[in-house]
Parts: structure tokens; C-alpha cells; sequence
């Protein structure tokens, strides 16, 4: 057994991410996390290891309990923390967005509201965009889920916890053995199983340098390089973006027979503009209160539509 803690960036009030299914996998309950801990597998060099995660409920002074049945050493410790500050968002300082937006129309309202929010990501890049592309449109996201489960079971690493398995996410020279046909069998396409093996196929053959997306490259090179991969469309490559451990991001236009999409359409829709006759200065000029905290502000709105349509559901 090996425990240790992590502290986050302040304010971060982790709880409020159990009101959004979407951060959450197939396995997951949100319900019994607050008192059971969130319990996921996390990828170290030379092995899988299962983590159970425990919030100490303080958005000021927020710290994160991590238990593993596994003895650590202090090296895979700090392996894990990687993982699991992107995971929890940790190192994101959300403080400035505070201050920025404070006045903001739309955003202060959502800020007062979700004091403490940080987006929660995969243990990876890899891990988000495969289950972006197998999640892909599909509407009935607990079926949508248990694909991705499903694939993760027939070609990650099976884990012991409290007497069930638990399987890895896969890496990428498991996911490059494995036959797009074969994938079609848990439920994805064909087209889905060749873009998640021809993905694995060009990390390995170092195409496709994934760390260096994920946390160097700024944002219009990130979505650039996201939009040459297989699979991954305009608003995958806009949403993959807000998963980095950073807090910029960019809203490129994806005009569709002189219509607005993706994210853009709706963050001006939500400052009742029209996004259809929206000039790009006119845009920037809208969002100027996120500037550099492009990626955070955005999730303030996103968990506000999503607890919305709960409470419209549960009426």
C-alpha cells in the first residue's frame, strides 16, 4: 500500500465535477465517489497501476489523497503525479480568469456559481482523443461509454481492485496490434477502429509527438496537428484543446454552408450574438474578459448547460 497527497492551485472545488457525466468513464458511479474515492488506472513507465483518489472538500486550500494497493517508489510516485495532475487540473492557476471576467456579461455569473471549477481530463492525450473518436457521434453517451470500456478490456492491461478487474487504458503498441475488424465486434465502425490504430501506429513511429501537443505546442499548432489525424473533425480538435494542462485555447470559425458550428457558434449564441454574420475582431472582442483563459472559461458555460439540462430532465 502506498498513499501521498497533492495540492492544487486554489480555488478548486473538485466536487462540483460530480454533477458533469461527461468527465466521468464507464465504471465510474459519481454518486458513490464522494465517500468511496474515484478509482481509475494510471499508466506508469514499466507498468499499470490502479489509484483511488479522495478530495479534502476545501476549495481553498484544495488537496488531493491518493491510495494505491501497490508499493510505489518515489520515482513512480512522481510518475503518477503526472498523470494525475492533468487528471484533476492542479496546476492550472484559474485566479487571473477571476479577475479578468469579473464583470464579464455571460462568464462572472457562471463563476460565481461554479466557484472552484477545473476541468478534469484522461491520464493522457492519447486516452482523450480515442475516446473522442470512439464516442464520436453517438448520441446515448452510457452506450457510447461502454465501447470505450470495451475496447480498453480487450486491449489494455487487466488490473486487480477489491476483487474485480479493471482495465488500463491501452498503449499505443497495444492499440497498433490491434484489428480494426476486431474493434468493429465491441461496437465502434470499422472507420473508428482504423482511426485509432493508424493513431497508435504514427506515435510509435514518432509521426505524431503527443507530449509535446499536449503541453508545448500552442494552440493553433495543436489544433492544426489534431485536425490532420483520422477521425478527428473541427470540433474534436476545439474540444481535445481544453483537456491540456493549460488554460488557453482558440475558437477557429467552421462555417458549413454559411452556417456557424462547434464551439464558437455556441459561446456567441450565449452572449446573444448572432454567429452567423460574427466578424473574427468582432469575436475576440466578445471573449477579451478569457483572453489566455480561453480553454477554463469555456468549461464554466459547459457545466452550467450540463447540470441545466439534469434539472430540465429530472421535471
Amino acid at each position: 500500500m502506498t498513499s501521498w497527497s497533492l495540492k492544487s492551485i486554489p480555488p478548486h472545488d473538485w466536487f462540483i465535477c460530480l454533477d458533469i457525466d461527461p468527465y466521468f468513464d464507464h465504471e465510474h458511479d459519481p454518486e458513490k465517489i464522494f465517500e468511496e474515492g474515484f478509482t481509475r488506472p494510471i499508466s506508469l513507465k514499466e507498468r499499470d497501476i490502479v489509484v483511488t483518489t479522495f478530495f479534502n472538500g476545501d476549495p481553498e486550500k484544495p488537496e488531493f489523497h491518493f491510495e494505491s494497493t501497490e508499493e510505489l517508489t518515489k520515482s513512480e510516485v512522481a510518475e503518477a503525479n503526472r498523470s494525475l495532475k492533468r487528471i484533476f487540473g492542479t496546476e492550472l492557476d484559474l485566479r487571473p480568469l477571476y479577475d479578468k471576467a469579473a464583470d464579464d456579461p455571460v462568464l462572472s455569473s457562471k463563476l460565481n456559481e461554479f466557484y472552484g471549477l477545473k476541468r478534469m481530463a484522461r491520464a493522457t492525450l492519447l486516452d482523450d482523443v480515442v475516446n473522442r473518436i470512439i464516442q464520436m457521434r453517438l448520441s446515448h453517451k452510457p452506450t457510447a461509454k461502454k465501447m470505450v470500456y470495451k475496447v480498453r478490456e480487450a486491449y489494455g492491461t487487466h488490473l486487480t481492485h477489491e476483487g474485480r478487474t479493471l482495465p488500463a487504458w491501452p498503449r499505443p503498441f497495444q492499440l497498433a496490434k490491434a484489428n480494426p475488424a476486431q474493434i468493429r465486434k465491441l461496437g465502434p465502425t470499422l472507420k473508428k477502429g482504423e482511426y485509432v490504430t493508424d493513431l497508435a501506429s504514427d506515435i510509435l513511429a514518432g509521426e505524431l509527438d503527443f507530449e509535446y501537443l499536449d503541453i508545448e505546442a500552442s494552440p493553433s499548432e495543436f489544433y492544426e496537428k489534431m485536425m490532420k489525424i483520422r477521425g478527428v473533425g473541427p470540433t474534436s480538435a476545439q474540444d481535445l484543446m481544453l483537456f491540456r494542462p493549460r488554460t488557453d485555447a482558440i475558437f477557429p470559425s467552421s462555417m458549413q454552408k454559411g452556417e456557424e458550428k462547434g464551439l464558437r457558434k455556441w459561446i456567441i449564441m450565449s452572449y446573444g450574438a448572432d454567429p452567423s454574420n460574427l466578424s473574427e475582431k468582432e469575436f475576440l472582442s466578445l471573449i477579451q474578459n478569457w483572453q489566455g483563459y480561453e480553454a477554463a472559461a469555456i468549461e464554466f458555460l459547459f457545466a452550467d448547460w450540463v447540470i441545466s439540462q439534469k434539472k430540465k430532465s429530472s421535471n
